[in-house]
């Protein structure tokens, strides 16, 4: 069985993933439910991949252990890294890298964020499912969850599901 690359991210009504100074704080003003399907989520996958921008702010919001602990994690960057005890740092062909990934025994792999990364997954048609939790804030400006200029994809909704005031919204890709 094939491993299916998923984004799972919150987004903004008017569909941005963070403010432009890289803020998340309209997130966590929304009214949400337990963890928003975070834990159910993070038990299907083994392997996390991120930017170098999104790594960078993660260990810096973060004060003590590396969150992702436990499971394969992969950051993207365009620099070479030294490798630490949880990230693997990588600076090769995505498509190439994903593809091998994918076919590789294990469970399923998430892309965190990254919007550059992100962008470059959508052009080259690598995701399988897009599960998004909108929240109901529009916030006007900022990172957008999608680029100007990425691929047109047919989605398939597969699930929706509500967290208080949060949606969560599961797409297939139409292959």
């Amino acid at each position: 069985m094939n491993r299916n690359l998923v984004v799972f991210i919150a987004s903004s009504l008017d569909g941005y993933i963070a403010a432009k100074d890289e803020s998340l704080e309209w997130l966590f003003k929304v009214e949400g439910e337990g963890d928003n399907g975070f834990s159910e989520f993070y038990d299907t996958v083994d392997t996390i991949l991120m930017g170098k921008r999104t790594y960078d702010w993660i260990i810096k919001q973060e004060t003590g252990e590396f969150p992702y602990k436990g499971k394969e994690c992969y950051v993207f960057t365009r620099s070479s890294q030294e490798n630490t005890e949880n990230v693997r740092f990588v600076n090769e062909d995505v498509t190439n890298f994903i593809n091998n990934l994918k076919n590789q025994d294990g469970k399923n792999i998430w892309v965190v964020g990254g919007g550059d990364l992100l962008h470059s997954f959508i052009q080259e048609k690598l995701v399988d499912q897009f599960i998004i939790t909108v929240a109901p804030t529009i916030i006007g400006n900022g990172i957008p969850l999608f680029k100007e200029g990425d691929s047109q994809l047919e989605l398939m909704l597969k699930r929706t599901r509500n967290f208080n005031q949060f949606v969560e919204l599961h797409y297939d890709i139409k292959r």
